[in-house]
């Protein structure tokens, strides 16, 4: 029994299919099933059940992937802290971001995070708050961006940047007369939200429990560009966060976008890794670069 057989046990437990585990490992298909194959043997259970189209885990098979993952973990734990010795600013490091901050933190970020380290290579991850959180703890991940706060077992915070909500209007709506509205004026008004998992629904009933605007019982969207169309479609009015009505989101996007009078609903963005970790000079220096580049408020 060796590290790479407990990765091939693990790819398929992940896939639940052959071809999907062996293309994930580099290996060819009958390679990776021949080695599951002698793992069974060499521990003398059945691991997997296979079945036409569809392979599952046996019970004892479920029980081996748990403590394989944490092996697995663990080496590459190992791994991480001898190349950190050498170049703590080098080497891979898996970076998730929320869909809500991912593609309008990016374009601000990405040019200064490679000229400044040039020799980091970031695997970038869109995961929601939930999964990604999962993912941190599971070690598939090194570093996460989200909207704080979370629960934190297991887990180091930082706080990056507060970012104020505006409103997205349609045009031609009686708000787009003002330069600033209040929370008050959403009193009435039909609110589009994003799905069920997206932290910034929540965050957006919150901000709007305190006056009375009704959800839209018709329309959730799946992002926030389905929610600005939806918008520019008439159907309501939205929250959307300040960097995803600023830059080339800004205009051309047929609605109308207004700031709030303070005091400003806002949320905070901020940055997660395990507690303990072997990057925290790469994560510590990606947080550095992740804050100045985003505008001041």
């Amino acid at each position: 029994m060796n590290l790479r057989d407990l990765r091939y046990l693990v790819a398929l437990a992940d896939t639940r299919h052959f071809g999907k585990a062996a293309e994930r490992c580099y290996v060819s298909q009958p390679t990776l099933s021949a080695q599951i194959k002698k793992l069974e043997e060499y521990l003398g259970v059945q691991l997997i059940e296979r079945q036409p189209r569809r392979v599952a885990l046996t019970e004892t098979g479920a029980k081996i992937v748990a403590i394989a993952r944490r092996i697995l973990e663990d080496s590459d734990e190992i791994v991480a802290i001898a190349r950190n010795e050498h170049d703590p600013l080098a080497g891979k490091l898996k970076l998730a971001l929320i869909p809500t901050v991912g593609p309008y933190l990016l374009p601000l970020v990405t040019r200064k995070l490679r000229k400044q380290l040039p020799r980091l290579k970031l695997m970038l991850y869109e995961h929601q708050t939930e999964q990604l959180l999962e993912k941190l703890r599971g070690g598939d991940l090194d570093l996460g961006i989200l909207a704080l706060p979370v629960p934190l077992e297991g887990l180091e915070c930082r706080e990056l940047y507060e970012e104020d909500f505006t409103l997205a209007l349609p045009p031609g709506h009686a708000l787009t007369k003002k330069a600033h509205v209040k929370l008050d004026d959403l009193s009435g008004e039909t609110l589009l939200l994003l799905e069920d998992g997206h932290c910034l629904r929540d965050q957006a009933l919150e901000v709007c429990s305190r006056v009375d605007a009704k959800e839209s019982e018709d329309y959730r969207a799946t992002s926030l560009e389905t929610l600005r169309q939806m918008v520019a479609a008439g159907l309501g009015v939205t929250l959307l966060p300040e960097l995803a009505t600023s830059g080339p989101f800004g205009s051309g996007q047929a609605i109308v976008v207004r700031p709030f009078s303070r005091p400003v609903p806002s949320r905070t963005i901020g940055a997660v890794w395990r507690r303990g970790s072997a990057r925290v000079a790469a994560i510590d220096a990606v947080c550095d670069i992740v804050r100045a580049g985003v505008p001041k408020r």
